[in-house]
Parts: C-alpha cells; sequence; structure tokens
C-alpha cells in the first residue's frame, strides 16, 4: 500500500486537482473532507468525460461536481486478498484505504499487488481488473 496519500477537497477546482496530478504524476486522487475523511475519488477520466466533454469551465467547476460517485474502498484491518477482490469486481485499478474513522490511510495499486502479492494473485487481479467492462460499468 502507498501511504502518505495526497488528497484535494471537493471544493477545488478542476484546474488545482489536474496540477495535483500532474506534480504527483498519477491519473486518480483521492478528495478528501473535513479531517481525512474520504468522500470520493477524482480521475483524469472524470475530468475529461464530465467536465470537458460538458463544456464546463475547469477554473470554476469544483472537484465534488465531477468526482466519481459512489466510492469503493477497503478498510486497513482487511486482507490483501479482499482489496483484491473489491479491485477486480470493480474493475478498479487503485483502491482507496480507510481506518475506522473513514480517513484516508493509503491507496492499494495494481502496482503494489504485482511488486507484494504472489504471482497467481496479482496475475489474477491485473486480468479481472483489465477485462473489458460492460457499457454500465464504463459510465461509472
Amino acid at each position: 500500500m502507498t501511504m502518505k496519500v495526497q488528497c484535494v477537497k471537493p471544493a477545488d477546482t478542476l484546474v488545482q486537482a489536474a496540477i495535483a496530478m500532474r506534480r504527483l504524476n498519477i491519473g486518480a486522487v483521492p478528495v478528501c473532507g473535513e479531517n481525512g475523511k474520504l468522500v470520493g475519488m477524482l480521475t483524469d477520466r472524470d475530468i475529461t468525460i464530465r467536465a470537458v466533454a460538458d463544456g464546463r469551465d475547469p477554473q470554476t467547476t469544483t472537484v465534488a461536481e465531477v468526482l466519481s460517485p459512489g466510492i469503493i474502498y477497503a478498510r486497513d484491518d482487511q486482507e490483501v486478498v479482499e482489496g483484491v477482490h473489491l479491485m477486480e469486481k470493480y474493475q478498479i485499478r487503485r483502491l482507496p484505504v480507510v481506518n475506522i474513522e473513514n480517513q484516508l490511510v493509503g491507496i492499494i495499486s495494481l502496482g503494489d499487488i504485482a511488486t507484494g502479492a504472489t504471482n497467481r494473485l496479482s496475475g489474477e487481479a491485473l486480468q479481472e481488473v483489465s477485462s473489458p467492462a460492460s457499457s454500465a460499468e464504463a459510465e461509472r
């Protein structure tokens, strides 16, 4: 798991979020509210599909307006295999990890799984996450 993850705030503009993503060289950033509580994830795809394609102004559009709905996360007391199964089920490449207070404590990525799990588990995760999604799932 990658720890010391940086967040953006729901009230940040898309320009602020995109600058953070560029600086950190990432395609998804957690969105945290008060006290570091996870409220969602913002992806480069969210910015493109839900903002740019709709002609929204990235200088004034906030992260809260376009972030991915229905955040999927793991708890820090769960087994790695449970996190991998969530990644597979929802076809996500980055899984936020929260503590009992719903505060973000890290992110598990496919890269983390590839370097830290068994070959079988990492191969399974990569295959399932990379399988084509149905059109309904792709809209999430």
